[in-house]
């Protein structure tokens, strides 16, 4: 068998029909970003490529190659004797490092020797990183976008959770984002991915979806939480058809308290992360609202932060961005909960 290169939209179009992804970076490297479903193996992990790269440059690049491929070949060995003994003949990986250099190449030589049908990214998950992001205006141009828009709490979450469940079509940006998208939106204990991460993921959920079908999304800004949301995507869903989630005052107090229960069991933390309302709201607002916290007032101080910070502007600023919104139809779920949002989204998959 042998080595063959492949450019990185080629494999891009192919990567269902590989067996295994190889990622030749650093485990840190891999952290950052990676090919959808790519396993790591590094050739060097993090600590041995700072290492080869200071003797590089404090030595010389000699004395550092003969490092490198010393740790290289010892850590290919140990991938060989850990996850290629008990693959078949047959077994075709698909390899990768940053620019598809030394790294990847030493790793595909060694399975290509093997016998196994080995493929190479020509230029790396550098090549692949450019490829993601010509390709995502492509594939939000080729798809039809129906946006959820609504106030806060009006349950455009569980809605897109719900038409998951009905077998629709569904980008959900928050849940790649780790994020709930307002200054209350971060997660504890859920870091957000990286900004390269972040793309990737979009990315491959929007060449997932068939245009023959609508695809659910909800109304967004431009950044969710500290992400930004591709320009063409953007650009896209701004100019769909829009939907209007209406649900009752009570209906969103009581998913709001739900959904952000770790707030209720930890003041101290909704407190503070109110702080971050000052600038907008004033000092002594916010430390009304903190008051509030304190007393236990959890149904109040929600309700009061809906109807003082969160729903003035909603109408002129989605309005503003969302080019079909003043025509949107109305939607309404019984209640926030789960068994109504099936009830509706069943409704809508029916109907589209």
């Amino acid at each position: 068998m042998s080595v063959q290169l492949i450019s990185a939209a080629d494999a891009m179009a192919q990567l269902s029909q590989f067996d295994a992804i190889l990622d030749a970076r650093s485990e840190g490297e891999h952290a950052e970003d990676h090919l959808p479903g790519a396993l790591s193996w590094p050739s060097l992990n993090n600590e041995e490529r700072i290492q080869v790269g200071t003797l590089y440059k404090q030595v010389n690049p000699f004395e550092a190659q003969k490092v490198g491929a010393a740790l290289v070949a010892k850590n290919i060995a140990r991938h060989i004797e850990t996850q290629v003994m008990d693959k078949p003949k047959n077994w075709q990986p698909l390899v990768y490092c940053w620019r598809g250099g030394k790294r990847s190449n030493s790793l595909a030589l060694i399975l290509g020797q093997i016998g196994f049908k080995v493929h190479l990214i020509e230029g790396g998950y550098k090549a692949f990183r450019k490829e993601v992001m010509e390709d995502i205006p492509r594939q939000a141009q080729r798809l039809q976008f129906k946006v959820l828009c609504g106030p806060t709490g009006s349950g455009k979450t569980r809605l897109l959770q719900a038409l998951t469940q009905e077998g629709a079509q569904v980008l959900d940006l928050e849940a790649i984002a780790c994020h709930r998208s307002s200054v209350l939106g971060l997660i504890p204990g859920t870091p957000q991915p990286t900004q390269k991460a972040f793309d990737t993921q979009v990315w491959d959920a929007l060449r997932s979806f068939s245009a023959d079908r609508p695809v659910f999304v909800e109304a967004e800004s431009k950044k969710v939480g500290n992400l930004a949301v591709p320009d063409e995507l953007m650009v896209a869903m701004r100019a769909s058809l829009c939907l209007r989630v209406d649900l009752s005052l009570d209906n969103r107090v009581n998913l709001l308290l739900e959904d952000y229960a770790f707030f209720t069991q930890d003041r101290a933390l909704f407190a503070s992360r109110l702080e971050r309302l000052t600038a907008l709201r004033g000092k002594a607002v916010v430390q009304g609202w903190q008051a509030m916290i304190g007393r236990d007032e959890m149904r109040e101080v929600v309700t009061e932060l809906l109807s003082s910070h969160y729903d003035p502007g909603y109408e002129n600023s989605t309005g503003n961005n969302f080019v079909h919104y003043a025509k949107a139809p109305l939607i309404s779920p019984r209640s926030h909960s789960m068994t109504d949002m099936r009830v509706l989204a069943r409704e809508l998959v029916q109907t589209t």
